[in-house]
């Protein structure tokens, strides 16, 4: 039986990996750590909660709480995902980023040396997530991203979780702390706060309001489903090797603007043919006979708005035999199912 300390357990990613953690490995206990931040919501996985899963209220900046936690839940594995993570956010407000980004994770490496390696507790892995966004930017043509891709960072948010990602490194090679890292493309699916594309499109199509495209539009994105994430996370808790980096993407590349279309286009389809949604989004030009497209804005791009994203995935492939299960068509289709449902 692992205790697995859940950094941020209540937001995106973290819901979405608890949820699945505990359908595959019911045998485990989950204590989740989050601030509830904007982006985090406790009803997400509050009936885990009802389960076993333990949830704290709390911060990773606070290193007293964690280390009560490693010593009260006798912690011996961490999936860090806590994370401050809009890059609007941290153009605008940099400050959060460092402290939960780089001095958030460095507490957590503290405590568990301090908890594992000065106690020699050898059954111990420490999984940090991080993110593509600290490889830079590439050209339309540029091969993509690989684990050996040199760190060149353009915003706040991606040059904190570059530090964050150096840091756990230098816990493993410095100190023997038994550690993996993955850097994940875009991820998209349930319980995704709405400041991001593809739950903002959704909502502002249901609502009426408009779709918000920065510059021309043809910013690429490499996009990875949630479920496919967690489940790439978990071949690296069982097989990944320590001190390792694993790049996980969806092998997916799309412009914003065709992104945006796609969903357009299902959204009105789905309209078309149903009653009940045109009664329970009134507001929607899909609710009138009209397209989604009518609400496409362009607007002034983003400062640093790197042009393209994209993982190379060829070592989860040959090291762990991780692929996506599901294809763009069919995650967008699961995840608008998901938001009309729990609009």
């Amino acid at each position: 039986m692992n205790k697995i300390l859940v950094t941020g357990g209540a937001g995106f990613i973290g819901a979405n990996f608890c949820h699945y953690w505990m359908q595959q490995h019911p045998q485990d206990q989950l204590i989740v750590l989050d601030a509830l931040t904007y982006a985090g919501h406790r009803k997400h996985i509050a009936d885990l909660e009802q389960q076993g899963l333990v949830f704290v209220h709390g911060d990773i900046c606070d290193p007293l709480l964690v280390e009560e936690l490693f010593e009260k839940y006798h912690i011996n594995r961490v999936v860090h995902f806590a994370a401050e993570s809009h890059v609007d956010r941290s153009i605008s407000g940099p400050d959060a980023f460092i402290q939960t980004n780089v001095f958030g994770t460095h507490n957590l490496l503290k405590a568990a040396k301090k908890y594992w390696l000065d106690k020699g507790v050898e059954d111990h892995k420490f999984h940090h997530v991080s993110t593509d966004e600290v490889y830079g930017s590439l050209t339309d043509t540029a091969p993509a991203f690989t684990e050996q891709t040199a760190f060149a960072p353009n915003s706040p948010y991606s040059a904190s979780k570059a530090a964050s990602d150096h840091l756990v490194r230098a816990y493993h090679h410095t100190y023997g702390l038994k550690v993996t890292t993955s850097n994940c493309s875009n991820n998209y699916g349930p319980y995704q706060d709405a400041e991001k594309l593809i739950p903002l499109i959704i909502k502002n199509i249901l609502s009426g309001k408009s779709l918000p495209i920065y510059g021309d539009g043809k910013n690429i994105r490499d996009w990875l489903y949630v479920e496919d994430h967690c489940r790439a996370i978990d071949l690296i808790l069982q097989r990944g090797k320590v001190g390792e980096v694993y790049n996980l993407g969806g092998e997916n590349e799309w412009q914003n603007i065709d992104i945006v279309n796609l969903i357009c286009d299902l959204l009105d389809e789905l309209f078309a043919n149903d009653t009940q949604l045109r009664e329970r989004f009134k507001l929607s030009p899909c609710a009138k006979g009209e397209s989604a497209k009518s609400l496409i804005t362009f607007v002034t791009d983003r400062l640093g708005h790197d042009r393209r994203y994209a993982i190379d995935p060829s070592k989860c492939h040959e090291e762990l035999n991780y692929r996506p299960v599901e294809s763009f068509e069919t995650g967008i289709r699961k995840t608008i199912d998901w938001m009309l449902r729990n609009q």
